[in-house]
């Protein structure tokens, strides 16, 4: 038996044909776990690191096949009949979305109890001081075993997917983007949740992220993946001060501070190709600032370059490590002169859902200059999507007065066909994710031309190519359906329907929260380019403080409902007066393992 938890020689994923001709999705990947040792598998999507994690337990989607030497606690995994009775007992899997991973229809201490062992389970006071054991294990009271999970919050649900992850005591947990849908304080919750009980139980722990951040606050080891290929892997202080190879260096370059703004954010162009498309070179030559002739005459090997740490640069020698450079730092952005260019005026908004013991929003004043991009920030509750959605007229305000395009109105309701039709035009809405705000069915240029001629704009081939090209897309994107692009393209071309009508103020709500770093790099330097050469209006709503120092001009920070702070962007981030701001501030994750001391 290995000593190893974890024991991974030579995966290769693969998707077979119909035709006979396979599709490699991942290959030559290795892996080795030591009990209670951590590693991070970071990349773009589309890098392979959820195929390789889901590997180790043979949870590989329908259709795709894994092949190569995969060892998981002492069990060589060769079909998924043998990694069935490892599930939870010996490694268990924490996903991204909680809610998922919990039956919507059962209490909580009842799925809890499903992990646990018969003799448990059959007797009614043992199970239920089992489950408040568990539930204190990650911060919960025992009153939560009675409720269901629409119950809960964000932040108390992924608690409890810890604790049904871990009910069994597994020896290893791969935890897959476990906090991306969170705000940034519950973010830090759970990550030092996390942390402390892998450390308590001595657990060997794998980590699937796209940031680099919390890569290196949680983990010992990174091991960095595109194209299904490791192009980097090693110890986590090594690659954070001195990364080896030049993609690993750009997502650390797109990392937006929140310290400084910085006057674009740098970026590989393009996006992660297929496998199979680059099998035959560097995969990551096509976007590298370094490459040569060398890097495309065939797949450079992985090189030792210190102790445990590789890298496949077929450049590696003369380059050396890698200089950190964040770009160029910029002057915080001139005040916009509300005065005679004032586009939105919220005055008093107030918004009450049925049932609800607090208001939504609570006497709220907002103001946004024509040519001025404005951050809305605060957690999950804090107001802010409501007050977005009230502003395009998806809510209705209870209290309060919008003035928009110098029309004032309560509610939309209150504005007669041809005037909603009018500032319809005014304000688009970007969502946080395209794919579900896309048309699944119809291509991207149906999408286009329809939303171009529901405000009687000309809508050819011709027109619907110029609304692509404003966006960086080219004209053959038109005939792609939204499966067929990558999350970033899926996004432009939502930032490119919600331009259709010329609108004078675009609300973009989270809309690069599910982006990777690079790709968000890309959309924020794309939104500053079309605010700056449309003389347009931004609303911008996050919970991410670093993105609201690139991209805004003045903030407002919500939390229950009010307006706690505001003011330019650099004077609330620099100087703070709410606690609850410092606390945003201090949530940012940063690439340092004290963070979540």
């Amino acid at each position: 038996m290995s000593a190893l938890c974890v024991d991974v020689r030579g995966l290769r994923v693969r998707m077979p044909g119909a035709d006979g001709a396979d599709r490699v999705l991942v290959s030559g990947v290795d892996l080795a776990l030591a009990p209670g040792e951590s590693l991070a598998i970071v990349g773009e999507s589309g890098s392979g690191k959820s195929l390789t994690a889901r590997s180790l337990l043979a949870l590989l989607p329908a259709g795709l096949v894994a092949e190569g030497h995969v060892e998981v606690a002492g069990t060589l995994i060769s079909d998924p009949r043998l990694a069935r009775p490892l599930h939870g007992r010996r490694i268990a899997l924490l996903m991204q979305d909680p809610f998922t991973m919990l039956n919507p229809l059962r209490r909580v201490g009842a799925q809890l109890a499903d992990g646990m062992p018969r003799a448990v389970r059959r007797d009614r006071r043992r199970r239920r001081e089992e489950v408040a054991r568990r539930l204190e294990e990650v911060g919960l009271s025992p009153e939560v075993a009675d409720r269901y999970p629409i119950q809960l919050s964000g932040g108390m649900r992924q608690r409890v997917g810890i604790a049904a992850a871990l009910v069994s005591d597994p020896e290893v947990l791969v935890a897959d983007e476990p906090t991306t849908a969170l705000d940034v304080t519950t973010q830090r919750e759970i990550l030092r949740l996390v942390r402390r009980i892998q450390h308590d139980r001595g657990m060997s722990f794998v980590m699937i992220t796209h940031d680099l951040r919390v890569a290196f606050s949680m983990c010992e080891r990174v091991m960095v993946m595109y194209a299904g290929r490791m192009l980097e892997v090693g110890p986590t202080a090594q690659i954070q001060a001195e990364p080896r190879h030049p993609y690993t260096a750009a997502l650390l370059d797109a990392e937006p501070p929140v310290d400084e703004r910085l006057a674009s954010l740098p970026a590989p162009p393009g996006s992660v190709p297929a496998h199979d498309e680059v099998a035959d070179r560097c995969p990551f030559a096509d976007r590298c600032a370094h490459v040569t002739t060398v890097c495309t005459a065939g797949p450079p090997p992985l090189l030792e370059v210190g102790a445990g740490h590789v890298s496949a640069c077929a450049r590696i020698r003369e380059l050396g490590p890698l200089r950190r450079d964040r770009g160029e730092a910029a002057a915080p952005p001139a005040p916009v002169s509300a005065g005679d260019r004032a586009l939105l005026r919220v005055t008093g908004l107030g918004k009450s859902f049925h049932g609800a013991a607090a208001p939504a929003l609570d006497a709220v004043d907002l103001l946004v200059a024509r040519g001025e991009t404005v951050g809305l920030v605060g957690e999950s509750g804090s107001g802010k999507t409501t007050l977005a959605r009230c502003v395009v007229g998806l809510e209705t305000p209870t209290a309060g007065t919008i003035e928009l395009s110098g029309r004032t109105f309560s509610s939309w309701d209150d504005l007669d066909g041809g005037e909603a039709r009018r500032l319809r035009g005014v304000v688009q809405m970007v969502f946080q994710d395209p794919y579900s705000s896309l048309h699944p069915v119809r291509s991207v240029g149906a999408t286009l031309a329809d939303s171009l001629a529901a405000f009687g704009r000309p809508h050819g081939a011709s027109d619907v190519a110029a609304l692509l090209e404003l966006v960086g897309l080219t004209p053959a994107h038109a005939r792609r359906r939204p499966a067929a692009l990558s999350g970033g393209e899926r996004q432009r071309v939502a930032i490119a329907r919600a331009l259709a009508p010329e609108p004078e103020l675009l609300v973009c709500d989270e809309s690069v929260s599910a982006l990777d770093v690079s790709v968000q790099a890309q959309v924020l330097d794309l939104l500053a380019r079309l605010v700056r050469e449309l003389d347009m209006a931004l609303l911008f709503v996050t919970h991410d403080l670093a993105v609201v120092r690139q991209a805004t001009q003045r903030v407002y920070v919500l939390r229950g409902g009010r307006c706690v702070e505001a003011g330019s962007t650099s004077q609330v981030l620099d100087a703070p007066t709410h606690p609850y701001t410092q606390e945003l501030l201090d949530a940012v994750p940063r690439e340092d393992r004290n963070w979540l001391s």
